[in-house]
């Protein structure tokens, strides 16, 4: 499938392995920043898209960001919606207990496009039952 992009850094996100199903997101800065512990920021790509109805793009955490610094992301993943024509930025929080310096061209986030299926709901008084039924957060044990 062809997406067109538009980077105003001339860097387009892209895969790192050939299994890999998220493409690496660079930070486009002008200079430097720091994110302190606890601190979140708003952290410009220069990639702007135009994803095909029925698509989505999430932008995700980097797991080796996740685990050797505590940085993650403020909403979990974010959303970019078919009709987004804005620049792809992303919402970073230091976890950790040290400064975090960002660079201009820093790997910060991962790109997956995915296919989705818009619904209609259908107003019901009940719902088929299962084994489960209504059991969460952890009814099944350790």
């Amino acid at each position: 499938m062809k997406v067109k992009i538009k980077s105003i850094s001339g860097l387009l996100p892209q895969y790192e392995t050939e299994g890999s199903a998220g493409m690496d997101l660079r930070a486009h800065l002008d200079k430097a920043m720091i994110l302190k512990p606890g601190e979140r920021t708003l952290v410009p790509t220069g990639v702007f898209i135009e994803l095909p109805f029925g698509f989505e793009g999430q932008v995700r955490a980097r797991s080796g960001l996740a685990i050797k610094h505590g940085i993650g992301m403020v909403n979990g993943v974010g959303t970019i919606d078919s009709d987004y024509r804005g620049e792809i930025k992303v919402l970073l929080i230091n976890m950790g207990k040290e400064e975090f310096p960002i660079n201009d061209g820093d790997r910060i986030a991962q790109l997956v496009v995915a296919r989705y299926e818009r619904i209609e709901w259908e107003k019901t008084e009940a719902l088929d039952e299962t084994k489960r039924g209504d059991g969460g957060f952890g009814h099944t044990g350790i």
